[in-house]
């Protein structure tokens, strides 16, 4: 599985990363959506599939070499390097953006979505009435996810596991976000807010040699929480490699199917014109997380007002984010023509 690269292909991948990175951490948006636009989901995941029993067996045996190249180490690597690097900046400029142009970043993000749905439709040739079926099945899936109520935060330990198994959804299924998965949930301010700043500061006063974390109790909680996240997300992360990795071996066009119809499903939950609607306490005051900032429990969706200003740039971003998506696409199947 390993495969030669050249150096324009690994920066490429680290480029991928660094999308995939940034999506995941958009409620509503799938970093999964962009390696299957990108032409690489099948490649991430029988990759991940490779995290299994022989992997174990070659590590404990010290066989480092043989393991990097049965578990496609150099792909995954440069993989999670742009995760990385998105996470420590595109990532932080996104929550900025969200903040301040909140109606723009949903329009862009609501194009790159359209753009994908016509990019992967049209290389799509196996429509038939059982793969009609399946997209549709996909369509009514992702649209009911985007209207769901979301639960109470819950910070039970085995819930949390469950949150990290289903929060990676959006890693490896296109069109299913995670981050929006954590909302419904109620934990999305939970695990990715505040535990997640939690480990920055303890982090940040190690550096500094302050272990006064160690007499934090809330401190230890929201770390004890955060590794119960991470063990459930790598969990789910390679089971949920096996099933695709199975369904894409056997039932391969029904598959992508689902996946168009959850893509094109999700499409409600980035629709751009929306007002949040923010969680409210018993005595009706606004809920803050760890930063001060009001938690957002769902959206009020509405239509455009065509005479805004605001509205035609908004439409304007939905065309660029479309022409975006397929300039990259474009880029990526010709950088492969030219190694054919």
């Amino acid at each position: 599985m390993q495969q030669t690269r050249t150096f324009s292909d690994k920066v490429f991948l680290v480029i991928k990363g660094i999308l995939m990175g940034a999506a995941n951490k958009v409620p509503g948006v799938s970093g999964g959506m962009v390696a299957f636009v990108a032409g690489f989901y099948e490649e991430f995941i029988y990759s991940l599939r490779r995290i299994n029993y022989n992997s174990l067996k070659l590590l404990v045996n010290g066989r480092f070499r043989s393991l990097w190249y049965y578990a496609n180490g150099r792909f995954i690597s440069l993989l999670v390097l742009g995760m990385v690097i998105s996470y420590f900046s595109v990532s932080l400029l996104l929550d900025y953006l969200i903040t301040r142009y909140e109606l723009y970043v949903w329009a862009a993000f609501f194009g790159m979505i359209l753009g994908s749905i016509y990019y992967i439709s049209k290389d799509f040739k196996e429509w038939n009435r059982r793969n009609i079926g399946f997209m549709l099945l996909g369509i009514i899936g992702g649209v009911s996810i985007s209207f769901l109520e979301p639960a109470a935060e819950n910070d039970n330990l085995w819930f949390v596991f469950f949150c990290g198994i289903v929060g990676v959804s959006g890693m490896t299924l296109p069109g299913l976000s995670g981050s929006f998965i954590l909302i419904l949930l109620g934990n999305y301010v939970l695990l990715l807010v505040d535990s997640v700043n939690a480990l920055y500061l303890t982090l940040s006063e190690v550096f500094m040699l302050d272990f006064s974390f160690w007499n934090n109790e809330e401190r230890l909680r929201l770390l004890q929480v955060l590794m119960v996240f991470t063990a459930g997300s790598i969990t789910g992360l390679v089971s949920l490699s096996h099933i695709l990795g199975y369904l894409l071996k056997h039932y391969k066009s029904a598959t992508f199917a689902v996946i168009i119809g959850f893509i094109t499903g999700s499409l409600g939950v980035v629709w751009p014109w929306k007002e949040a609607e923010y969680r409210l306490n018993t005595d009706g005051i606004f809920v803050l997380d760890q930063s001060g900032n009001r938690i957002i429990d769902n959206y009020d969706r509405y239509l455009p007002q065509l005479d805004q200003g605001s509205t035609w740039l908004a439409i304007f971003l939905i065309i660029l984010g479309a022409l975006l998506v397929l300039w990259i696409a474009l880029a990526e199947l010709k950088n492969k023509r030219s190694h054919a």
